[in-house]
């Protein structure tokens, strides 16, 4: 199951958030998502965890609960909807 972790701290790192998970099962993956152009963190992240059970375990322990100081919400990530509007150019 992938899984959608916001309001992260900004020196939360992927590893924080594996670790966090992993006290409810086997984490497959787990990452911070970061800003291309400062290399800042985004303030959320994924953790993809195989075992559904353990995963929502982790979801329902997790939700709302506090990691580095900042109060987390955790919740079953929605798959990524397709946008078929392009962006108009600049170009002349």
């Amino acid at each position: 199951m992938n899984i959608f972790v916001a309001k992260l701290s900004w020196g939360t790192q992927s590893d924080d958030l594996r670790e966090a998970f992993e006290e409810y099962g086997e984490v497959s993956s787990a990452n911070v998502v970061m800003d291309k152009m400062t290399g800042r963190s985004k303030g959320f992240g994924f953790v993809e965890m195989p075992n559904d059970d353990e995963a929502l375990a982790a979801i329902r322990e997790l939700n709302e609960s506090e990691l580095d100081g900042r109060t987390i919400v955790v919740k079953k990530a929605e798959p990524r909807k397709e946008n078929n509007t392009r962006r108009p150019s600049n170009r002349w």
